[in-house]
């Protein structure tokens, strides 16, 4: 079946908001070049990201069908992984604003919610569903579109075009505000201090170290396994505030609302879990989890008009 409304000829909204980006990285690199550590390998990157894109474009040009289309969305999702850690390419050269996020986070609440909330909830049964809601999260984002894809077809390039804007406004965000997140920062600084409410710079320790801690909970799960593996594989002291997993997954449910309750409501759970997850394995301070409410509201709004402008619904 060919693809409906849509003209088969030419980049979508997505497509052109990924190029953008990569323009827009491309200058900083060049602006950076002295000071990053791999700069060659990322302008290979995105070369390649810019090839690959247009292959996949003049591919659905000539095979213009309902497959070829969902590929080439889950193309532009995949290599939302690289885009990813490449934000701590840039920002690791700006000054960490931990020390401030902890401090704030301490002067709100009287402790660190994300060092409480992991030793409250300590039973097997209790982190293996925190972890559950963190994994679950790109399932949440695809789900969204292949639920589009398949009840809503004419919709899903719109859809696909907000949740990847709202993804690159996200990594142009962490680029310019490096927070690594409790997770890297406290163990950095050591406890001790942590625990007396001393949160000390930590200058340019975290160009030199990148090694990903423990994470608290229950080791003995599923869940925490494929969470462990998969930060082993691409997570750095990068992107904790706000957070794009609350973000994310609050944008999801706006678009998944219009297109069917039924799919709104099977998926809050989840959510709910996801947005507690973020705090309980200490990837995010709990003001980076409002953060992450605020901001979903203002880069959905964004992210839709910047999807009609690049590409009208007819």
């Amino acid at each position: 079946m060919l693809i409906g409304r849509y003209p088969a000829k030419g980049l979508n909204a997505m497509e052109k908001v990924g190029l953008l980006y990569t323009v827009l990285t491309t200058i900083l690199i060049a602006m950076m070049w002295g000071t990053l550590h791999h700069p060659i390998w990322m302008m290979g990157w995105r070369v390649g990201y810019v090839v690959v894109t247009l292959t996949m474009v003049n591919i659905f040009q000539r095979y213009p069908y309902r497959l070829a289309m969902l590929l080439r969305i889950a193309l532009q999702l995949a290599m939302l992984i690289y885009w990813y850690p490449d934000t701590y390419a840039f920002n690791q050269f700006f000054p960490n604003l931990d020390p401030w996020f902890a401090g704030t986070e301490q002067l709100l609440f009287g402790c660190q919610p994300s060092v409480e909330f992991c030793q409250l909830c300590t039973s097997p049964m209790a982190s293996e569903l925190f972890y559950l809601g963190y994994y679950i999260y790109y399932y949440l984002v695809f789900g969204v579109i292949v639920a589009y894809f398949l009840m809503k077809f004419e919709q899903v390039q719109y859809v696909s075009a907000v949740v990847v804007t709202s993804f690159f406004i996200y990594y142009l965000i962490y680029i310019f505000v490096p927070v690594a997140g409790p997770q890297f920062y406290f163990p950095a600084i050591g406890m001790e201090n942590v625990s007396a409410g001393n949160f000390v710079p930590v200058g340019d320790y975290f160009i030199h170290e990148v090694s990903l801690p423990t994470l608290p909970g229950y080791d003995g799960g599923w869940f925490y396994h494929l969470v462990q593996g998969a930060h082993e594989t691409g997570e750095c002291p990068t992107a904790a505030f706000p957070s794009s997993h609350v973000g994310l997954s609050t944008i999801v449910l706006f678009l998944a609302w219009p297109l069917s309750r039924k799919l709104t409501y099977w998926m809050l759970p989840f959510y709910v879990l996801l947005c507690a997850s973020t705090v309980y394995i200490q990837a995010h301070y709990l003001i980076d989890v409002l953060a992450g409410w605020v901001s979903a509201v203002v880069i959905y709004w964004l992210s839709v008009k910047i999807s009609c402008w690049l590409q009208p619904l007819e």
